[in-house]
């Protein structure tokens, strides 16, 4: 045995025996392997986590949402010439449309500048990361000769024969589709996914302000239909008070606001100003929860009228309501409004139902009314986020800061749970704080960390 580990020694080592005196012995060992570069090491680490932060999901993202953008609005002015060449009187109509116009070709030039700026950067992004990755490999290769145990063939090998394992199990058991939630009755058949996301931008305000929400409204005016509508909490990312209006998607995600802001109050936060991002536009009307209240509040934008409608007793409300995760709770989520293709919805829990989910149907009107009221056995602290489609009541929780799933719904048309929907949402940031769907698109609106994301939802 002891023979067995002094043979490995004696190729590691020259060993040098010097006698002094007859009582002591004295050994030189030297190292014959060379010196591993750690300094090189952690310049490859720092190089790669410089790549990382260079080259984002975010990133990715902008020139699909340009590209989008400019694909909705180049159809409309289309169709804006051709009413001109149609219906041109010579006067005040054709004047007025040919300002329409003008407008129009004013957004599409700044969407295409902004496209043309973006196009140059990736490009050279691109070229500077890959010349970065060539780099990166020849100092990997130079970093390889020191693993005398190869360590690093053993790993590959490992990861391969694992990757082959995986794809022989998967071609025996195929992937399943997530469980279908039982619906009512619903123009567009049952809801079994999402995709996207289809839009994400930063808008006018880049991280400027972490909590809002926005979308369209889903029973716009006429002349309105191709708005988009925004709410941004700019005081302590919990109040608000004001909406800001875009004319078209391309407007929202240049960053053009037209016709502007609808103020509700001067001053914020005060009596009825927003409170939460969690607010919806239906009717020309904003519906958010009033500030310091249990209670809806409905905003007319045209007349600048505001009516509220107070909740049933015991409503939670000024946080003590709230989304939450493991990590955060979502301050003043407390009232989350939703619409679909019936209307408007309110979610929220009080203390005669111990904190568990309660749905209401919000009526139009002035002041709005609470008409029937669902009680549910979901614990509202255990989801991040709500959204009604067709009647059924749907809920998020966060898995981790990629992705999102909707795991639970509510049928209002039989009262039936479930709580294994399995739907995953593909985050693009870490946080969702307000998740709404449109029924004029049927697309799920998501406010994240300042960002702005929608996702096509898919039906069978």
């Amino acid at each position: 045995m002891n023979l067995f580990v002094i043979v490995p020694l004696w190729a590691l080592f020259t060993v040098t025996h010097q006698a002094f005196s007859s009582e002591t012995c004295v050994c030189e060992l030297t190292n014959s392997e060379q010196k591993f570069p750690h300094d090189k090491l952690n310049s490859v680490e720092k190089k790669v986590a410089k790549c990382n932060s260079d080259i984002t999901l975010q990133k990715t993202m902008e020139l699909d949402s340009l590209m989008l953008g400019l694909d909705l609005r180049l159809p409309q002015l289309l169709a804006d010439v051709r009413m001109l060449e149609k219906e041109d009187d010579g006067e005040l109509y054709g004047a007025l449309s040919l300002q329409v116009i003008e407008n129009e070709m004013t957004e599409i030039r700044q969407l295409i500048a902004k496209l043309n700026a973006t196009t140059t950067r990736h490009q050279h992004l691109t070229t500077q990361t890959d010349k970065q990755l060539q780099e990166l490999q020849a100092e990997m290769q130079e970093l390889e000769i020191y693993d005398t145990m190869q360590v690093v063939k053993r790993q590959e090998a490992n990861q391969r024969l694992k990757r082959d394992l995986d794809q022989c199990r998967n071609s025996v058991h195929p992937t399943s589709k997530p469980i279908q939630p039982t619906l009512g009755v619903c123009p567009h058949g049952q809801f079994v996914n999402v995709t996207g996301p289809r839009v994400f931008t930063a808008g006018e305000y880049p991280g400027s302000h972490k909590y809002g929400a926005w979308g369209r409204d889903p029973k716009p005016e006429v002349g309105k239909e191709s708005w988009y509508w925004l709410v941004m909490l700019t005081s302590s990312n919990r109040y608000g008070h004001y909406v800001r209006l875009y004319s078209t998607l391309s407007s929202l995600i240049v960053g053009v606001s037209v016709p502007g802001n609808v103020q509700i109050h001067p001053s914020n936060p005060t009596t009825n100003t927003i409170q939460g991002p969690n607010v919806v536009l239906y009717g020309d009307a904003l519906y958010y929860n009033c500030y310091n209240l249990d209670a809806v509040c409905r905003f007319n934008l045209t007349a600048k009228t505001i009516s509220s409608v107070h909740l049933p007793k015991g409503t939670r409300f000024n946080s003590k309501g709230n989304f939450c995760h493991l990590d955060e709770c979502y301050a003043c989520t407390d009232l989350d409004l939703a619409t679909d293709e019936s209307g408007v919805w309110v979610i929220y829990t009080t203390s005669q139902d111990f904190g568990n989910l309660v749905l209401s149907k919000v009526e139009e009107g002035t002041p709005p009314t609470i008409n029937q009221t669902w009680h549910t056995s979901l614990y509202k602290q255990a989801t991040t986020n709500t959204f009604m489609v067709c009647g059924v009541l749907y809920a998020t929780r966060y898995v981790s800061k990629d992705v999102e799933e909707i795991f639970y719904s509510f049928d209002t048309s039989t009262g039936e749970e479930r709580f294994n929907v399995g739907i995953k949402i593909p985050k693009m940031a870490t946080n969702i704080q307000s998740l709404n769907y449109s029924p004029v698109d049927q697309m799920l609106h998501a406010y994240c960390d300042s960002y702005m994301a929608s996702y096509k939802v898919l039906f069978d």
